[in-house]
C-alpha cells in the first residue's frame, strides 16, 4: 500500500453547472460511468475514478469546492470514510472561473503541497499523481502538470515544453496549433498558490467583473511569465476523456463499461 503523503491535500473543483449536458437528474460529477468491483457490480460514478488516483498516491485529505445548491455531492460521498479518506468542503465565492473557485480553499491549503483533479475527466495511467509527485520532488518545481494527447485542441489548454519537461508556454483554447498535448492535472507547492492567491486579488482589484472566464492556465501562463518553476509529465500512451458534453460522455460510458 502506497505510503501516506500527510502534506498533500487534494483540490476538486465541482462549481460546473454542466449547461452542455443539458438537463441531468443529478450533479455531473455523480454521473454513472462503468461500474465498481464489487460483486454486485454497483454502478460508479465519474467523480469516484479521481478519488481513487488520488487515494492511490497517498493522498487522503481531499476538499471539494461546491456551487450552492450541489448538496448531493456530499451526500453521496459523506466524509470520505467507505473511501477511506479525509473529505471536506467548500462553497466557492466569486463566479469568475476555476481559479477563483480553487482559491476559496486558499486558508487551508496555503502551507501544504496540493494535488489538482477534475471531477468529471477520466483518465489513465492509475499512477499518475505519484509521478508527478516523484517529478516535483525529484526537481524542486513549483507546478508540476499531467500532460496528455489532445483529441480537441480548440477546447484545451495547449502546452509547449522543451525536452527535459520544462514548460515554456500555455495557449488556452488556441484556434490554430501545432501543440499536442494539454494538462489535466497538477500539483504544486505552497509557492504557487500564494502567486495564485496574490494574483488573483490584484486582477479583481483591477476588474471587479472580468470580461471573460479565468482559466487556471491564465495564471499558469502568469506564474511562467513571473519566473516560477513550472514543468510537465508527459503520459504519451496515456489518455484522458472530459465527460462534459453529450459526445464525450458516451465515449466515456462505452470506454469503461
Amino acid at each position: 500500500m502506497t505510503e501516506p503523503h500527510d502534506d498533500v491535500i487534494g483540490l476538486i473543483p465541482a462549481g460546473g453547472q454542466a449547461t452542455r449536458l443539458g438537463r441531468l437528474p443529478c450533479s455531473k460529477e455523480l454521473f454513472p460511468v462503468g461500474f465498481q468491483t464489487d460483486a454486485a457490480r454497483t454502478p460508479k460514478v465519474v467523480s469516484h475514478y479521481l478519488l481513487e488516483r488520488l487515494r492511490a498516491a497517498g493522498i487522503r485529505r481531499v476538499f471539494i469546492i461546491l456551487r450552492a445548491g450541489k448538496w448531493d455531492i456530499p451526500a453521496y460521498f459523506g466524509d470520505g470514510a467507505w473511501l477511506s479518506m479525509d473529505l471536506a468542503y467548500l462553497l466557492m465565492g466569486a463566479p469568475f472561473g476555476a481559479p477563483c473557485t480553487l482559491d476559496q480553499a486558499w486558508p487551508f491549503v496555503r502551507h501544504a503541497r496540493v494535488a489538482l483533479g477534475f471531477p468529471d475527466i477520466l483518465f489513465e495511467p492509475v499512477d499518475v499523481y505519484a509521478l508527478l509527485l516523484a517529478r516535483q520532488i525529484r526537481t524542486g518545481a513549483d507546478v508540476v502538470l499531467g500532460l496528455f494527447p489532445v483529441s480537441h485542441p480548440h477546447k484545451c489548454d495547449l502546452v509547449e515544453f522543451d525536452d527535459d519537461g520544462r514548460v515554456r508556454r500555455i495557449i488556452v483554447k488556441p484556434r490554430a496549433t501545432e501543440l499536442r498535448f494539454t494538462w489535466m492535472t497538477a500539483v504544486w507547492t505552497p509557492v504557487f498558490s500564494e502567486f495564485m492567491h496574490h494574483h488573483l486579488a490584484a486582477r479583481l482589484r483591477l476588474q471587479p467583473t472580468p470580461c471573460r472566464e479565468l482559466f487556471i492556465g491564465d495564471v499558469l501562463q502568469a506564474a511562467i511569465d513571473a519566473g516560477l518553476s513550472v514543468e510537465a509529465e508527459c503520459f504519451a500512451t496515456g489518455r484522458a476523456l472530459d465527460i462534459g458534453t453529450p459526445e464525450e460522455l458516451g465515449e466515456a460510458i462505452i470506454a469503461y463499461t
